[in-house]
């Protein structure tokens, strides 16, 4: 909102200093800083009202050290992150961006469902919560969104690429224009912007591949009939990553610690994949604008660290399923909206491996149990940071190791754009 008031204020009355709300690199400070003003303000607020309604963690006795201390503790806290993200963003961000809408959508979205769950265990004191086929339909829910308004909306575009080496200084035609490059042939994007459903593939030097393909048995035509299967694999990767990051909040900062790595590599793909220059210089897919995310995701980074203050070890405060769904699923649609959701597996290795040991673990117990007459275990315990409870590390030194783990796979996943 405050974009469009001095937005305003610069064309009606050159207001001296409007012009800065322009640039993305100014709104997103200003985001990342309000946010954690907001988070560090409301939080201590939201902790002493929880404690006086006694919103407490009911804690089951899994044998782990610390545990019992945890009982009590208030829950929900991630109304905490959910309001430190949609108030920068309503504030500093272009709301008629399709992306942003898109964002704040998934964001509220993914909040009500955890906040109705949490609701569920605490005030009707029901250990369950929501069923969790309740949950899942929610997420399929917003993964038709999400795949609907990437595959139909005219909005969601992207420009082709066709390297060439010009030799000539033209600036634009009537077809294409040149984005400067640094020390390297420039590449020609096309100066209208195509539907499409390419996404970026890792570790590949033509680092582009399109999901209609997969179709091409289909015979001629075969591309109309790709939302059949791409609004699936959109479903499949927000619920997935969403259950992950679930997964992942069992340890006081741990859900919080590695989501704000994964937001700040976010952002750096989002602010390349939308700003023409550095989409050219690093030979990507160039995303006209995707760089307005940035202001959403300095909003959710700030959040998580906002939060990180009053969750870290000994945790004032859990996220619960109002945090942790929605954390989850701002991640999985930030990177479906990038086209980077091909590297999610990389960056979110952390929920990755947290959720295999959970499949895992049933799987083998299971199988064992049908064969032998016994169940056994692969793992002491899963989720995996519980295995290593079990093993006898410090609840903070697991998390601090995690987070670790989290900032190499960051630093992989940005190396990819170049690495092929």
């Amino acid at each position: 909102m405050l974009y469009y008031l001095f937005e305003y204020l610069k064309s009606q009355f050159d207001f001296p200093g409007a012009g800065v709300f322009q640039y993305i690199s100014f709104r997103a400070a200003m985001s990342i800083i309000t946010s954690l003003f907001i988070s560090m303000i409301i939080g201590k607020w939201v902790i002493n009202y929880l404690r006086r309604k006694q919103v407490g963690e009911t804690v089951r006795d899994l044998g782990l050290e610390g545990q019992v201390q945890k009982q009590g503790t208030p829950t929900m806290g991630g109304i905490i992150i959910i309001a430190s993200i949609l108030i920068p963003t309503l504030l500093f961000a272009k709301l008629h961006n399709v992306y942003i809408l898109l964002m704040l959508v998934s964001t509220v979205w993914l909040g009500l469902i955890g906040f109705l769950d949490d609701y569920i265990k605490v005030f009707k004191h029901n250990k369950k919560g929501l069923a969790g086929r309740f949950k899942i339909l929610g997420q399929i829910g917003l993964g038709l969104i999400v795949g609907l308004t990437m595959y139909f909306n005219d909005s969601v575009v992207i420009r082709e690429k066709a390297p060439k080496p010009i030799t000539e200084n033209l600036v634009n035609t009537n077809n294409m224009f040149k984005a400067e490059s640094f020390n390297e042939a420039p590449l020609i994007y096309s100066k209208e912007p195509v539907k499409s459903t390419k996404t970026t593939i890792p570790f590949v030097k033509n680092n582009e591949f399109d999901y209609s393909d997969l179709l091409s048995f289909l015979g001629p035509g075969y591309k109309k009939w790709a939302f059949l299967l791409f609004i699936p694999i959109m479903i499949f990767i927000i619920t997935a990553v969403s259950n992950g990051a679930n997964l992942t909040d069992g340890l006081d900062g741990l859900a919080s610690g590695t989501s704000a790595v994964i937001g700040v590599t976010l952002g750096i793909l989002a602010y390349v994949s939308g700003n023409v220059i550095f989409a050219n210089y690093l030979n990507i897919m160039y995303i006209p604008n995707t760089g307005e995310l940035t202001i959403f995701i300095a909003a959710f980074v700030g959040a998580c660290i906002g939060f990180l203050w009053y969750n870290s070890y000994p945790a004032q405060i859990f996220m619960g399923d109002t945090g942790s769904l929605a954390i989850g699923g701002i991640i999985a649609v930030f990177a479906i909206i990038i086209r980077k959701e091909l590297l999610i597996p990389i960056l979110c290795g952390v929920f990755l491996v947290q959720s295999l040991s959970v499949i895992m673990q049933v799987t083998y117990f299971k199988y064992t149990k049908r064969r032998f007459g016994e169940g056994r275990r692969i793992f002491l315990m899963s989720p995996l940071h519980h295995h290593y409870q079990k093993k006898g590390y410090h609840e903070s030194k697991i998390v601090l190791r995690f987070i670790i783990v989290g900032i190499l796979l960051a630093v992989v996943t940005i190396i990819t754009l170049k690495l092929r």
